[in-house]
């Protein structure tokens, strides 16, 4: 129920899995319980619904009034029914009786519990039982909700959820743009998408709107949600592409938008967003220069204004400046750029070089350990990227965590009670790499994690790989380079790596390099994005 009115946060959520609403009443009833006081009557509402409690009507004149909610006072409306029913109120009395127990003057409520009594007494009910009720009536009536609110709440939710689950991508588009500032939000739906098999693409100056949008099926990822770049600034920028068509490369970028709307920060983390990749790949070459490119676009923009011609006559090449030499960023160098652009990992993960060598340490993504974890299996091993931790203090004074993790299926909570918190509170910083130990418990079709242990990824894969091939394209042919690459990793352990290319005639050669190396994830990551390297093998 991600983005469905009413229903949308965590603990909802947690509660619907518990409720299994059926109805549009119960609905209803989700809504006005969901609230501090009632809340706490939630498991009884449950239980008496699935029959693990008997429901008590109080009285079997009222059974037609709380049968509904489970013999649980859950409405104003109830409360005046109550009175009318059992003590003989009028529809006038039991509004005023709504009123003095919504503001629980003592002076008033004794003055009501006399006239409450004293009807119930015509009505043959014991006195010791209308007190009693009374009581009980006055508790609830303090939270009692507005039931034609709640109703009303309950149709939009219906109404939202029913688009959601007939029109998910547009859905999906809609509410992300209703929510394009909050990027917790964004990351929530995001990984509601990847739940539900929808493609959000990343952000795109020749394609993506200003909002989200849908395109073939796929959600758009708006340029308007990247970090620091402003909404309306991406409104013009969207406004001069459709005026003189898509951005042919970075400089025709900069010379058609306003240098005073689509600034130097802005270009930056379009660049980190990889919003430019459909006509320049190099992100960092583009963030490097970006001095370079808003003094362009400046000077452009002023000889604009000025009505003055370029000095070069028709070819607007000749007068613009070279980018800066610079070297692409590797895979997870990538990656934390988009992350800090973005908010979260949006066209891939730190991790995902890594599954091979995890799986062979018996390591479980977060979609193969859910369904394991609902048939009854409790202890798994996990990994992930540290997004988040929140410590508070228990009762007794001790430390407990609650960590969020990413792993490349999805992310996920896990807590960590004071004694595995003290034992690894320094690998659980947010931004490393982790492999983690954890009782997984399923209930009411929600699974919770609870952490028993951590250790730096890097620790978690020692030894797991003798080595890695790395496969060359036949284009290839700076090798030189890719050594460069290799130096940062260079190890008295780790791992021997060799290249392997192709010669002709369907034969290979494997040039095996001396030394051995750290195959961590930010080595395969710069491998992975060299030029020439066709495929990566453990060994």
């Amino acid at each position: 129920t991600v983005g469905v009115f009413q229903l949308e946060s965590q603990g909802m959520r947690d509660t619907l899995r518990k409720m299994r609403c059926g109805s549009i009443e119960e609905i209803t009833a989700l809504i006005s319980l969901y609230r501090p006081g009632p809340m706490d009557n939630i498991d009884t509402f449950v239980d008496c619904k699935f029959g693990r409690k008997p429901v008590d009507t109080l009285h079997p004149s009222l059974e037609a009034v709380l049968k509904e909610t489970y013999g649980v006072i859950v409405y104003q409306e109830q409360v005046m029914q109550i009175a009318q029913i059992l003590a003989g109120y009028s529809l006038g009395e039991a509004d005023l009786l709504r009123r003095a127990m919504g503001k629980k003057k003592k002076e008033e409520m004794d003055l009501q519990k006399i006239r409450f009594v004293d009807g119930a007494r015509q009505k043959n009910v014991p006195e010791e039982q209308s007190g009693s009720i009374f009581e009980l009536v006055a508790k609830f009536a303090g939270y009692g909700f507005n039931k034609s609110h709640a109703a009303a709440y309950a149709l939009i939710a219906y109404q939202t959820a029913w688009l959601k689950a007939n029109t998910p991508v547009e859905f999906l588009a809609a509410s992300m743009s209703l929510d394009i500032s909050n990027t917790d939000k964004l990351a929530v739906f995001h990984q509601d998408a990847r739940r539900f098999g929808i493609t959000v693409r990343a952000p795109d100056v020749n394609r993506s709107g200003a909002d989200f949008e849908v395109e073939n099926g796929e959600v758009l990822y708006a340029l308007g949600a990247v970090r620091n770049v402003g909404l309306e600034a991406m409104k013009h920028l969207v406004s001069v592409r459709e005026e003189g068509g898509p951005f042919r490369d970075i400089f025709d970028f900069v010379e058609r938008v306003d240098p005073k709307q689509v600034n130097k920060r802005a270009i930056e983390n379009l660049a980190r967003a990889g919003a430019f990749d459909s006509f320049h790949k190099n992100r960092a070459q583009i963030l490097a220069s970006s001095d370079v490119l808003i003094a362009h676009s400046q000077s452009i923009a002023a000889d604009r204004q000025g009505g003055q011609h370029a000095l070069f006559g028709g070819d607007p090449a000749a007068g613009r400046p070279r980018l800066k030499k610079t070297e692409p960023w590797n895979q997870v160098d990538l990656l934390d750029e988009e992350l800090a652009a973005v908010g979260f990992y949006l066209t891939g993960h730190p991790l995902e070089d890594m599954v091979g060598m995890l799986r062979r340490k018996r390591t479980a993504m977060l979609t193969e350990v859910i369904p394991q974890a609902e048939a009854g299996m409790e202890a798994f091993r996990m990994c992930g990227v540290v997004r988040r931790r929140q410590e508070r203090a228990s009762q007794s004074g001790e430390r407990f965590a609650f960590v969020s993790l990413s792993d490349p299926t999805g992310e996920y909570e896990v807590l960590f009670p004071p004694e595995a918190l003290r034992k690894c509170r320094e690998v659980l910083e947010p931004g490393k790499s982790v492999a983690i130990k954890v009782r997984a418990k399923a209930r009411d079709g929600e699974v919770r994690f609870f952490g028993d242990d951590a250790e730096p990824i890097e620790k978690a894969i020692e030894n797991v790989v003798a080595g890695l091939r790395v496969h060359l394209s036949p284009s290839a042919t700076e090798v030189d380079a890719l050594r460069k690459r290799l130096e940062p990793a260079v190890s008295q352990k780790g791992g021997e790596i060799s290249f392997i290319a192709a010669i002709g005639g369907g034969r290979e050669v494997e040039l095996k390099l001396p030394g051995r190396y750290t195959l961590d994830a930010s080595l395969r990551g710069a491998l992975k994005t060299a030029p020439g390297v066709a495929l990566l093998e453990d060994v």
